[in-house]
């Protein structure tokens, strides 16, 4: 193992952790699609909502049902999914070679306008665990709904060694 293997192997255990996750379970798919497609050196992550388990575990809309923090803690946990499904995908994060892009969806109360401080919650986690790696370009966006009333869902793009 690598010493950038080990020590993002590492983090992402303690993040992981931190958040009642384990990277080394079953992820539950919500319908027949892949969650990750690696093509040309590029690995596309399928949209993640912040499911521990079998359960969703932040529901509703940020700023009605969900205050900044909670939708921030579901936007950390979507992303932990994106790095545990490139984790099982491809034994470890150590061919990340750089996240190029993230999408951040928040369900959104008509009136809540911070989808990009709930969007920094996902982007910090990525650095953390990747550094340098970890930093990427990003849209946050704000929606009416999205699946299981999940209050986020992030998707991944990211180059591969």
């Amino acid at each position: 193992m690598t010493t950038t293997q080990t020590s993002r192997t590492s983090l992402l255990q303690q993040h992981a952790e931190a958040l009642g996750f384990d990277i080394s379970a079953e992820l539950r798919l919500g319908g027949n699609y892949a969650p990750v497609i690696v093509h040309n050196g590029v690995a596309h992550v399928s949209g993640q909502v912040p499911r521990i388990g079998q359960d969703v575990v932040v529901l509703g809309s940020a700023g009605r049902d969900v205050t900044l923090e909670e939708a921030q803690r579901a936007a950390r946990i979507s992303a932990m999914r994106v790095l545990t499904i490139l984790h099982q995908h491809l034994g470890n994060l150590d061919r990340v070679a750089q996240v190029l892009r993230i999408t951040v969806f928040v369900q959104s109360a008509p009136d809540f306008t911070l989808q990009s401080q709930v969007a920094d919650a996902a982007s910090d986690l990525l650095v953390a665990v990747l550094g340098e790696a970890g930093k990427h370009s990003r849209s946050s966006v704000g929606v009416a709904q999205l699946p299981k009333n999940a209050t986020v869902e992030v998707e991944l793009t990211a180059a591969i060694n």
